[in-house]
């Protein structure tokens, strides 16, 4: 048994092994069987890892391929330039003075190549070969006139690569280009459409045909180029200057230091004036003045150069506006008020005693505005003080200047002025009207302004409006009242009736004189006519000129007999007396303001060959010993047209006739040194007078009708003392004793004329349109008076 059971329990113990090694067997085939049943899993699992790895290798590579080609687009692009052949248009590589370097030939095949035109370069420092802008315009289709229109602006540099600068020729690279986009003319007219004006929808594109160059201290660094177009004003609404064209561009500046072009401005000017650069607030920098004066409306924009903070625009145009007073003072704000409705004259002398209560000191921004009103009210006083023929004409001058209480004298001078001005203030589009409102509204009880308030009215809304508002003034006298009134009633006076076949038509330099001898003079009516009323004094006339109807006769009057029966008749109807026996007296005060008065022709004296007519009339305020005070003008209503040309800068000129300016300001020179106003010596070159007299304004018409125009150059006292510092005393003794000269310089750059002769008492003092005649004339008063010059084409000068 025990054998047995010493064998049992083997068997027991081998039987429990099958069970600890089925136990095993069965924890190792499910492991068996996962790894057949599970091998696409473990290597989709694989793979899935794989592809991140791959991914991100993937990715690491095309960063390090982008970096590459980054670094190579900076330091060498030639390298990258295949990736243009595969980018779209619009993502090119711009490879900039890395394409290679061409000649100025190989650059104007290339444009021709695309229908472009090479236009004239222009240089960008004092070597032309170094660098220069080149514009490229293309051909317009269907085109008359400016068929050549610029789309582009570029800036070439010579290349400094040994390979291209051992060749014979110049090689440049493309630095920076600008395209330019046309203007539409709805812009180009919108300065002439004033508040009351519907605008139009206007889109015909207007071509930009010229680049120019700024000249004559520019700020810098840098250069600065106008663009510029030009439209003929019509017939219609938008006519601004008979004769004239609108223009209109762009400014563009070229920035060595970022070597970009910057249209930094677009500008308009309906009277045809370019930009250009002057001392306007008075620091170091010259500001950019756009001219937009229509008619005898003066509108100037100034530009200030201001700071940005931009890399790429590191400067901007900024606008002196009087939007908003710089001054929190409400005298200072009251100033810039009626400045703003025009009355520019006014709002200076203001701002002047409000500088001077201020110690002579205003802020930078005050000085800024105070500037801008200065420079408007420098051309409203000129206008002012000019000669009109024509009394709406001269009216709205002293209006838009302020003048209240002269252009009233002028208004009740005549019927004939009454109505022509009446014509006037019906037309006028608020001009005249916000002038007077600004006006009131300072002072409410100006009586010369509630008169023109009144006859504003009158005109527009009816006399019966007018008295109503007269009636409601609070401060308004009685006296005042029935004034008013009477010149309204003026406006329903009717003009004189002409019975002679011709205007009078005189002109002739004016003597006052006390005392009148019946017998010599020839009247038309009784003796009693040489009688004067209370406040009115005798001038003598002396006829420098006349129209009898057919030609115009000139001092000293040969061969001219009147006929022995009835001479006074003769006299009367030859002059055309008859028709308008008033003649316009125009003197100047001692501080040089034009003063009108209308005497009426009693009678006439011929002695000799001097022609002398006797005017009764108001009496004026006489300079008597003053030989630099203008002498009393004297002319009738129909004698003449004034001509006044629009100035431009001798700058300006030069672009066109570099060789005349140089002969005007040589033949300038040496006349100021023949005078002793500037020291003797050698001439300055021509750099060092045109810097000096770049920016002097100078006009240019066509004085002896061969279709050329002529450069007239008119210079001041004090722009002569500006030129040089005078030797120890000039400046004291003689700069005050002379009057402001001028120059004539024909279109064959000839002097034509000059009143820079031994007489310094003669002067061109205006230039004329004489009825009948085909060229200009011009007015110069002499030592003892005044004569007519006309351009001989026989002897080639002025008689």
């Amino acid at each position: 048994m025990a054998n047995r059971s010493r064998k049992l329990r083997p068997k027991a113990s081998k039987g429990n092994q099958p069970h600890a090694g089925g136990m095993k067997r069965l924890a190792k085939k499910p492991q068996k069987k996962l790894k057949r049943g599970s091998w696409l899993s473990s290597i989709l699992a694989m793979s899935t890892t794989g592809c991140a790895y791959a991914i991100l290798l993937s990715s690491a590579s095309l960063i390090m391929a982008f970096a590459w080609i980054s670094v190579l687009f900076i330091f060498n692009p030639d390298q990258v330039s295949w990736l243009n052949k595969i980018l779209p248009a619009w993502v090119q590589i711009p490879l900039g003075k890395h394409e290679r370097p061409q000649t100025l030939k190989q650059i104007q095949l290339d444009l021709s190549k695309k229908n472009q035109i090479f236009g004239e370069t222009l240089p960008l420092n004092q070597d032309a070969e170094n660098s220069f802008l080149l514009p490229v315009f293309q051909q317009r289709a269907n085109c008359q006139s400016d068929c050549e229109e610029l789309v582009e602006l570029r800036v070439y540099e010579r290349s400094q690569e040994l390979e291209f600068k051992s060749q014979s020729e110049n090689y440049y690279y493309l630095a920076t280009q600008l395209p330019i986009t046309v203007s539409e003319e709805s812009f180009v007219i919108s300065p002439l459409l004033d508040g009351t004006s519907e605008p139009q929808d206007i889109n015909i594109s207007l071509p930009l045909t010229q680049v120019q160059r700024f000249e004559g201290g520019t700020p810098s660094p840098g250069v600065w180029f106008n663009l510029r177009g030009q439209r003929q004003q019509g017939t219609g609404a938008f006519v601004a200057d008979a004769g004239a064209a609108i223009a209109y561009g762009y400014v563009v500046y070229y920035n060595p230091e970022r070597t970009n072009l910057l249209q930094m401005l677009s500008w308009i000017s309906p009277n045809g004036q370019l930009p250009k650069w002057q001392q306007v607030t008075g620091d170091a920098t010259k500001e950019l003045v756009v001219d937009q004066t229509v008619g005898l409306e003066p509108h100037l924009q100034v530009y200030r150069v201001k700071p940005l903070k931009l890399f790429l625009r590191p400067i901007q145009l900024e606008a002196i506006t009087l939007n908003s007073p710089a001054l929190k003072d409400y005298a200072y704000q009251n100033a810039l008020s009626i400045a703003r409705s025009g009355l520019w004259t006014p709002a200076f002398e203001w701002l002047k005693f409000i500088k001077k209560q201020r110690k002579g000191v205003l802020p930078e921004a005050a000085q800024a505005q105070m500037d801008l009103i200065r420079l408007h009210s420098q051309l409203t006083k000129t206008q002012a003080q000019k000669i009109w023929a024509s009394p709406s004409q001269e009216v709205l001058a002293d209006l838009i200047d302020g003048r209240w209480g002269k252009a009233l004298q002028l208004f009740q001078a005549s019927p004939h002025n009454a109505q022509e001005i009446a014509t006037l203030l019906k037309a006028d589009e608020k001009r005249l009207w916000n002038r007077t409102v600004a006006a009131l509204r300072v002072n409410p009880n100006r009586t010369d302004v509630q008169a023109w308030f009144a006859l504003i009215l009158t005109v527009q809304q009816g006399e019966e409006h007018a008295n109503s508002w007269l009636k409601v003034q609070p401060e308004i006298t009685k006296d005042n009242l029935v004034y008013i009134q009477g010149l309204l009633a003026r406006l329903n006076g009717e003009s004189t009736k002409s019975s002679s076949t011709h205007p009078s038509q005189i002109v002739g330099t004016v003597q006052p004189i006390t005392q009148v001898t019946n017998s010599e003079w020839l009247q038309l009516n009784s003796p009693a006519d040489l009688k004067l009323t209370n406040n009115q004094a005798w001038y003598q006339v002396e006829v420098s000129a006349f129209n009898d109807g057919k030609r115009w006769l000139n001092s000293p009057f040969e061969n001219f007999n009147p006929p022995k029966t009835s001479p006074a008749k003769f006299f009367w109807e030859t002059l055309g007396i008859t028709s308008d026996p008033e003649i316009q007296i125009v003197s100047w005060l001692p501080n040089g303001e034009q003063k009108i008065t209308i005497a009426a022709i009693k009678a006439v004296q011929l002695r000799g060959k001097v022609l002398r007519l006797l005017a009764a009339g108001p009496k004026i305020l006489e300079n008597r010993n003053d030989v630099l005070q203008p002498k009393s003008l004297a002319l009738t209503n129909a004698a003449l047209e004034w001509v006044q040309p629009s100035p431009i800068t001798l700058q300006q000129v030069y672009q066109h006739n570099p060789q005349g300016v140089k002969v005007i300001l040589s033949s300038l020179w040496k006349s100021l040194q023949q005078s002793g106003e500037l020291p003797g010596g050698a001439i300055p070159t021509f750099e060092q007078m045109q810097e000096k007299l770049g920016d002097w304004p100078v006009q240019v018409i066509d004085l002896t009708n061969n279709a050329q125009p002529e450069i007239i150059l008119t210079i001041s006292v004090e722009e002569i003392a500006s030129l040089n510092q005078p030797k120890p005393g000039i400046q004291g003794e003689n700069t005050e004793q002379r009057r402001e000269r001028t120059i004539i310089l024909s279109d064959s750059n000839k002097v034509i004329y000059t009143d820079f002769t031994g007489n310094y008492l003669q002067k061109l003092s205006a230039i004329a349109k004489l009825s009948g005649v085909q060229s200009l004339t011009l007015l110069v008063e002499n030592a003892h008076n005044y004569s007519l010059r006309r351009w001989s084409e026989k002897n080639q000068r002025f008689e």
